[in-house]
């Protein structure tokens, strides 16, 4: 190691991962350029796990943030009402919900997604005053224990008091390039499932909710059908259970739409969303609640010391102005379909890997952490950050800022093809 690196050797916690396969010292970033102290660049596929949709130090939103820090702006809140709360609160309405028909309640909850996540569980359990949560195999959504409990994978579940929440794991459904999904198997679990509910001797309660990802990415970039999450949503409805999309890194016009599940009709009770609604990469995170469930909040019920982030309200607000039209989403569109060309491409020779993926979120599944690790640390050696998910690293995961210039994306993408093919050739 570096000498410039030893301090975090000696000093940080072992707990520290991303940092060992980006083993280099960052001093700058821009859009979806990285610097290092050295002045090596890097393209950035990774954009902080989906918080950075609008790119590191997006010059229209440091200008707005510059001017509040100016203005004396009020930088921390918890829950008073401000000037900029309130018109974060009114452009959100304005450009998100309104148009889309859409009628919730914006709750501010602890500034990161794990912190909405337990916000929708606690209020769902609080409005069924039933404890059981439904969530699924592969699923990821946070890392506090009410979180933990509905996340799938094994490494970050083997902590004691994991399985303090009461729940029920299900397979999740998803669409793949290389092996067929079977259907009609999963939507006849889903009716198993609604008899055992229903059935009073089956030793089997009713659940408060039903939580999903519409696309898991860190579960592998698994993109679930559409008909069976309108199975999903079904039998919420049926057994009166509330239906939560947790939308964490997916949402924010990642797949080419502010939400990921536009035009699936899913209507969900409660949406989590954190990581970029903040613009900036600052922290902010949210439950958008049904009103006729949010009455069921008590005030100070549910409280957290940094709810009122004035910086992330200064720049989520103007990162909202990318949706004014459709001129910002129909990019997003084109670049992931330049991706999808791309990648499609470039695996067609290699039968056992998958591609996966919606808008600009895109998985390559090569079935074997260690190959995957390879390709990443080639990838960081000829300047691209890009990162692993999926049960043992075995999905490369590219999620660059959705401000991308094109020709950076293709120069990215160019990159990875060239460690892609040195390391697969060297199997």
């Amino acid at each position: 190691m570096s000498n410039n690196m030893e301090i975090f050797e000696k000093w940080e916690s072992n707990v520290r991962a991303y940092c060992r396969s980006m083993p280099t010292v960052f001093v700058s970033a821009s859009n979806a350029k990285l610097v290092d102290e050295m002045g090596t660049s890097y393209i950035d596929f990774f954009a902080g796990a989906g918080v950075l949709n609008f790119g590191h130090n997006n010059n229209l939103l440091k200008e707005e943030i510059i001017n509040f820090l100016k203005s004396d702006g009020i930088a921390h809140s918890l829950d008073l009402y401000t000037k900029h709360k309130r018109e974060f609160i009114k452009k959100f309405v304005n450009t998100i919900l309104e148009p889309r028909k859409m009628n919730y309640k914006i709750q501010f909850t602890g500034p990161t997604g794990t912190n909405a996540v337990e916000a929708a569980i606690k209020l769902a359990k609080k409005v069924t005053s039933r404890n059981l949560v439904v969530s699924f195999s592969h699923g990821f959504h946070g890392m506090t224990l009410g979180s933990l409990g509905c996340t799938g994978n094994k490494h970050y579940r083997q902590f004691p008091g994991s399985e303090s929440l009461s729940t029920l794991k299900l397979p999740y459904c998803y669409e793949t390039n290389i092996k067929k999904i079977d259907l009609e198997h999963h939507i006849k679990t889903l009716e198993d499932l609604k008899e055992m509910f229903n059935d009073p001797a089956s030793g089997v309660l009713p659940p408060a909710a039903f939580l999903i990802e519409t696309i898991q990415a860190e579960g592998g970039v698994r993109v679930a059908g559409t008909k069976w999450l309108q199975s999903v949503r079904e039998l919420a409805r049926e057994i009166n259970a509330l239906f939560i999309i947790d939308d964490i890194q997916v949402g924010c016009g990642r797949t080419g739409n502010y939400f990921s599940f536009e035009n699936l009709d899913l209507d969900p009770d409660i949406i989590t969303l954190a990581k970029g609604i903040g613009g900036y990469g600052t922290p902010l995170a949210v439950t958008l609640n049904k009103p006729e469930y949010d009455k069921y909040w008590q005030p100070g019920e549910h409280t957290g010391t940094f709810r009122g982030q004035g910086i992330s309200f200064v720049a989520g607000k103007k990162a909202l102005d990318y949706f004014d039209n459709d001129e910002f989403t129909n990019k997003v569109r084109e670049k992931g379909d330049y991706m999808y060309s791309y990648l499609s491409d470039l695996i067609k020779d290699y039968k056992n890997i998958d591609l996966r993926g919606k808008g600009m979120i895109y998985g390559i599944d090569t079935g074997d952490g260690n190959i995957s690790k390879d390709i990443i640390k080639e990838c960081f050696n000829n300047g691209l950050v890009i990162s692993g998910c999926g049960s043992a690293g075995e999905v490369i995961k590219f999620i660059p800022p959705l401000t991308i210039p094109k020709d950076e994306l293709k120069k990215g993408l160019n990159i990875f093809e060239k460690s892609f093919r040195k390391i697969m050739r060297a199997k």
